[in-house]
């Protein structure tokens, strides 16, 4: 079975569900790849910035549902959500 490590991110009206588990680097959003789910680029680096932080870009699943607020919100709150996941 998968460990999940959760964190929850917020930004304005923006809330975003993080789990993250041992993996390939795949990212998911709301069920689509996040370069489909976020087009600008400072959106897709706000995501990636905890796990490049970190050297796990490669190494770790990361699966969001992210509700509210505009897609640099959802951007903010996935990036809070996943580095409060990798710190557990």
């Amino acid at each position: 079975p998968r460990t999940f490590y959760i964190g929850t991110g917020r930004r304005k009206t923006a809330v975003a569900r993080v789990r993250v588990s041992e993996g390939k680097g795949q990212i998911l959003i709301n069920g689509k790849p996040f370069d489909q789910y976020f087009h600008e680029e400072k959106d897709r680096a706000a995501v990636v910035g905890p796990l490049k932080a970190t050297e796990q870009l490669t190494r770790l699943d990361v699966f969001v549902t992210a509700t509210g607020g505009g897609t640099t919100g959802q951007a903010g709150a996935v990036s809070q959500g996943l580095a409060r996941a990798i710190k557990t």
